[in-house]
C-alpha cells in the first residue's frame, strides 16, 4: 500500500501512468477486497488522481470502486463510474451494474435478500446503458412456436408437470427443465390472478353472468329457458279456448259480406 502511494505521487503528472503502477493498483484491489478501510482509502487516492480514467480500465479497480461507493451509499456515482469505465469485461460491468440496483432496493425496502422475481422485475426497470451493452440485452422470450407448444401441453396434459414430463419437454425444445419449470410456474400463477378478475367481471355484469351459465347448461345439455327479472314461482299462464270464429282468414276478413253488393245494385 506505501509502495503504491509512493508510485502515485512520482507518477501523478505523468500522462498516461506507467503500466507497472495500474497493474499494482489492481493487484491492491484485489488484494484488499475484504478490508473496507484499507480499500476505501485506496480508491481515495485512485479518484482523486487526475488520471483516474487509466485506472478505471482494470476490472479489479473498477470492482473495488463500486463497492466503496455502494458501502457509502453512493448508488448514481458508482453507476455513472461503470457508465463511463473503460474496461473490457463488459459481461462482469452488466452484473455489478445489476448488484448496484439491488443493493439500492433492499436498503429502500429494508430487505436483507431479494428473491429471483423482484430481482427480475429490478432489472427490467434498471437495464445498463448502451456502454455496458452496445449490442443491447439478449432476448429471453421464447419464440412463437415453443410457447404454442407450452401452452398446447398446459391445456391438453396438465399445468403442473412432473420432473419426468419437464425433462421431456425440455428435450424437445432445446430447454433446460429449469426453464420449463420456471414457465410453469409462471404460468399457474397468471392464471390464478386473472381468476379474481374473472369473477368480478361477471359479478358485476349479471348478463354476462347469465349468458356463461346459460352455454355451459347448452354444453351438458341441460339447458333450460329463463326469464330474467320475473320470479317463475309466482308467473301462471292460463291457456283460453280459441273461438272457432276467431280462425277467419285474412282473405275472409278483407271480403266484404255475402249479399252486400247485390243489395246495393237493388236500391239503385
Amino acid at each position: 500500500m506505501k509502495r503504491f502511494m509512493a508510485m502515485l505521487n512520482r507518477n501523478k503528472n505523468k500522462d498516461p501512468p506507467p503500466t507497472k503502477l495500474l497493474d499494482l493498483a489492481g493487484q491492491l484491489c484485489q488484494d484488499l477486497q475484504n478490508s473496507s478501510p484499507s480499500l476505501e482509502k485506496l480508491v481515495g487516492a485512485m479518484m482523486e488522481c487526475k488520471h483516474k480514467m487509466y485506472f478505471l480500465t482494470n476490472i479489479h479497480v473498477v470492482r473495488a470502486c463500486v463497492f466503496v461507493h455502494i458501502h457509502n451509499g453512493q448508488y448514481d456515482t458508482a453507476c455513472r463510474l461503470l457508465e463511463y469505465c473503460k474496461a473490457e469485461e463488459k459481461v462482469e460491468l452488466v452484473q455489478l451494474w445489476h448488484e448496484i440496483h439491488y443493493r439500492r432496493v433492499m436498503e429502500k425496502q429494508h430487505m436483507d435478500f431479494l428473491t429471483p422475481l423482484q430481482k427480475f422485475r429490478c432489472r427490467k426497470r434498471n437495464p445498463p446503458p448502451i456502454s455496458l451493452c452496445p449490442e443491447g440485452l439478449k432476448n429471453r422470450n421464447y419464440s412463437d412456436a415453443v410457447r404454442q407448444q407450452l401452452h398446447r401441453f398446459a391445456a391438453e396434459v396438465t399445468t403442473n408437470p412432473n420432473k419426468k414430463q419437464r425433462e421431456g419437454l425440455a428435450k424437445d425444445m432445446n430447454l433446460q427443465p429449469t426453464q420449463i419449470y420456471n414457465w410453469f410456474a409462471n404460468y399457474r400463477r397468471r392464471q390464478k390472478s386473472c381468476l379474481p378478475h374473472m369473477e368480478n367481471l361477471d359479478n358485476s355484469c349479471p348478463e354476462r353472468a347469465l349468458t356463461c351459465h346459460t352455454k355451459e347448461q347448452q354444453d351438458k345439455g341441460s339447458y333450460t329457458p329463463q326469464t330474467t327479472g320475473i320470479n317463475s314461482e309466482k308467473m301462471e299462464v292460463t291457456f283460453m279456448p280459441c273461438d272457432p270464429r276467431w280462425e277467419q282468414s285474412a282473405a275472409d276478413l278483407d271480403k266484404p259480406p255475402e249479399g252486400t253488393y247485390l243489395k246495393m245494385l237493388e236500391s239503385r
